[in-house]
């Protein structure tokens, strides 16, 4: 079941921009941008973008406009104001500035001097990420981020996904989720308790929204989905994203022994598990977002890898 990298949605480009949202960028920036390299990864049909400024200033933009996807420049808005109140601790880019005509929406961000992690994932590269959500579990929410969401309230719907499956089943559903849906809509209700807490959650850490400097530090991107809530929830999605690329992965021997996951249980495993997998399962199947045909391939294999990890922990192989 090996899988190889996602296939990204299609981005534009830094050239492809109005003149006057290069020109407001500059602006910020302090200087015309002389070179741009367009990165890939992510689900964003927006540009990203690593540039070179003539003055020798490097920085990352990433921009969108609505005719892309009508919901992107909102979320673009919602990363800047979480990417500006991150606390200095905290391993991810800093916002040098935003612009925002109402319609096009631009964040200016340092540029990292890392890439993203190996796929499949390597030990070392794992760690790094899984020391960098320590630290981040264990720094203090800023008073400026304390409106985040709560991860509960968050994911209460995406967590009730079995019970829409129940309803109406997905063709050629896993005929061990059909057998067992009591039980995994049992926990997954239950799962949504195990997501409370007091720890900044980014939610959405996965390997093309990570970098990794030259020394294996990992640095986080892409923030606009943060929220408070259980120290470990970040972590488990990494390893759901080990086991995407490497089914075969020893996941369990890093969910015993990495402090990250001191505060989990494994029967808080289990229903977190089982609510990501019904929120997976049942995503997957809906039609794509205008902009994003790509993000349901991803889902479903993201809910795969979830569901087959839960059930070999549950018949306890």
């Amino acid at each position: 079941m090996g899988l190889m990298q996602p296939e990204w949605s299609p981005r534009i480009s830094w050239a492809d921009l109005p003149g006057h949202v290069q020109a407001g960028v500059e602006q910020i920036l302090g200087s015309p941008v002389a070179h741009a390299t367009g990165q890939q990864g992510g689900f964003s049909p927006g540009t990203a973008d690593r540039v070179l400024t003539s003055s020798g200033a490097r920085a990352f933009v990433k921009a969108v406009s609505p005719q892309l996807n009508e919901h992107s420049p909102a979320i673009h808005r919602k990363e800047a104001t979480v990417t500006a109140a991150l606390p200095d601790g905290v391993p991810a880019p800093s916002l040098i500035g935003t612009f925002d005509d109402g319609e096009w929406v631009a964040l200016i961000l340092s540029d990292v001097e890392g890439r993203n992690p190996h796929v499949p994932w390597r030990s070392a590269e794992l760690t790094g990420v899984l020391n960098a959500l320590l630290k981040l579990s264990r720094t203090p929410v800023p008073p400026a981020l304390a409106h985040l969401p709560a991860l509960e309230h968050e994911l209460a719907d995406a967590f009730g996904g079995w019970t829409r499956i129940r309803a109406d089943p997905p063709q050629a559903c896993d005929p061990w989720i059909i057998r067992n849906l009591g039980i995994l809509e049992d926990l997954a209700e239950t799962g949504l308790a195990d997501l409370k807490g007091q720890s900044l959650v980014h939610t959405d850490v996965r390997a093309d929204n990570i970098l990794i400097t030259h020394d294996n530090e990992a640095v986080l991107v892409d923030w606009p989905w943060a929220c408070i809530g259980s120290a470990w929830v970040d972590a488990l999605t990494v390893l759901i994203n080990v086991r995407v690329f490497d089914p075969g992965f020893d996941v369990e021997s890093i969910l015993r022994t990495h402090k990250v996951f001191a505060p989990a249980t494994p029967a808080g495993v289990h229903r977190v598990l089982s609510g990501l997998g019904a929120y997976f399962t049942d995503a997957a199947r809906q039609p794509p977002p205008p902009g994003l045909p790509t993000v349901r391939a991803f889902q479903r294999h993201q809910g795969e890898a979830v569901v087959h990890w839960l059930r070999q922990r549950m018949v306890g192989h």
